[in-house]
């Protein structure tokens, strides 16, 4: 393989047995034309409401240098260079487990019911300064994006981090096969996905599957979650031949001291080993310390250094839609913007309005915009109804609503802190610019469904004052 490929048509072949079209190496892979690269190979996946071979010739024009596809009509190739297997899925695992064998890089699964795609990013942070690295990008976790993430990864890979998601038991044990982790990380058991799960406990024992693919690995745990024995069991029984815990419980192997928070991130105090660890995270909001424990116990259980990784989180850049703060020009001041739109579930959600609530007001508002949160089944009304208390606590002067959903909590909330509800976020949208004030401090927070990113993109659609970062 040449030092640029990441696939040569011999590897794929060697891989999935499948047949050559042309000579060809690919530097990349690709299962969408709208973020493809030059260069890449495109695999024509089968989804349930679109085939991929119907996006090969867009594939080719769009720079591809090879499709992977499992049909060979005319106007699938039409001459072009590629790999014809039978199943592009299976030829997709196939390779994600080529890519896996071939590295002798760390590698850390992460999965958890919030906190995993910022532990993620985080990890993939604070590792490249210390090795090549290679994780999971947006949010590929599923059935489709742990196989491709792992089929990205280039044989020199000191580092991999990969994120691990479900929606229904059972679907975590084929992705923890295919990565086979030295680490596995479950960051928190909150509500989530509860249409598909009769109680938490199902939530965590699905989330233990996680442990599966460990080999005498480590598996790390949050200490304060209610099911930390459930899943220290699990992690021992299928595997694990330690557990780190994390956490605020004098238990903790990873005990968070101290936490203090102000508009531009936090400051902490950790013990580990007996030592006092001191940094900065560049991003706000109280559950960074949790994702910065499991960050720092993941970087010291991969063998990585972990006061480089501590002074990195310094630096850790804004993730669009899970808390990227944005300063913007609004009447004759400014307002200050939270985007936590991306997902939202009762324990994020509450995560988001403590966040709010930390923040000096100064003249102005705490406003939470808020969206309903999907998939929670029989719990749904009385979730919704429940953040009542969390916008109690934190001194939320407004809140705008968007969607069927928070109707609940519309009913419960004290007329003066409503400031508009609509089913939809088009509704929302003419409500909020009107009910805006200059100087307010606004959280924005739905399940991605709802789509309240749209009010983050009208909003910031002028040109910020400046980054929050760099604000002082």
């Amino acid at each position: 393989m040449t030092a640029s490929a990441l696939w040569t048509a011999s590897d794929a072949i060697e891989a999935t047995t499948g047949q050559k079209v042309g000579d060809w190496a690919a530097t990349g892979i690709s299962i969408d034309t709208r973020t493809l690269e030059t260069g890449d190979l495109f695999v024509a996946l089968l989804g349930p409401n679109f085939d991929g071979h119907d996006f090969v010739k867009i594939a080719f024009e769009n720079g591809a240098t090879a499709a992977l596809v499992s049909e060979v009509g005319p106007q699938i190739l039409n001459g072009k260079p590629g790999l014809i297997v039978a199943d592009t899925l299976d030829a997709l695992r196939a390779l994600a487990a080529a890519g896996r064998t071939r590295t002798t890089a760390k590698i850390a699964a992460i999965t958890g019911s919030v906190g995993k795609t910022g532990t993620k990013e985080a990890l993939a942070h604070v590792l490249a300064p210390q090795g090549a690295t290679s994780f999971s990008r947006s949010s590929l976790n599923n059935h489709w994006g742990v196989p491709l993430s792992l089929a990205r990864m280039p044989a020199d890979t000191d580092f991999g981090i990969f994120e691990i998601g479900m929606n229904h038991p059972g679907e975590i044990t084929p992705l923890a096969g295919l990565a086979r982790p030295h680490v596995a990380v479950v960051t928190a058991i909150a509500p989530a996905h509860m249409a598909f799960f009769k109680s938490l406990e199902e939530v965590a024992r699905a989330k233990a599957e996680v442990f599966s693919g460990l080999d005498g690995g480590i598996a790390i745990i949050n200490r304060d979650t209610e099911h930390f024995n459930l899943l220290a069991e699990s992690a021992l029984a299928t595997g694990a031949a330690s557990i780190i815990s994390f956490g605020h419980s004098a238990k903790a192997d990873m005990r968070l001291i101290e936490c203090l928070s102000d508009t531009t991130g936090i400051s902490l105090e950790a013990r580990w080993n007996g030592k006092s660890l001191k940094f900065r995270v560049g991003q706000p909001g109280l559950h960074w310390a949790y994702n910065s424990l499991a960050v720092l116990a993941t970087v010291d259980a991969l063998g990585g250094n972990m006061d480089e990784a501590a002074s990195a989180m310094a630096s850790l850049p804004s993730l669009p839609g899970r808390g990227a703060v944005h300063v913007i020009r609004w009447g004759n001041g400014r307002i200050r913007l939270i985007d936590d739109s991306y997902n939202a579930n009762p324990e994020s959600m509450n995560a988001a309005l403590k966040t709010l609530g930390h923040m000096p007001k100064d003249r102005g508002r705490r406003v939470a915009i808020l969206g309903d949160m999907l998939e929670l089944g029989e719990i749904s009304a009385a979730a919704h109804a429940e953040l009542k208390t969390q916008i109690a606590k934190n001194d939320i002067d407004i809140v705008f609503l968007a969607g069927p959903g928070m109707a609940a909590l519309a009913d419960v909330l004290p007329s003066a802190k409503l400031g508009g509800i609509s089913d939809t976020v088009d509704g929302l949208l003419p409500i909020v610019l009107s009910g805006l004030q200059a100087d307010d401090i606004v959280s924005v927070k739905a399940s991605n469904g709802i789509g309240l990113w749209s009010i983050v993109k009208q909003l910031t659609a002028a040109a910020p004052v400046r980054h929050a970062a760099n604000d002082s």
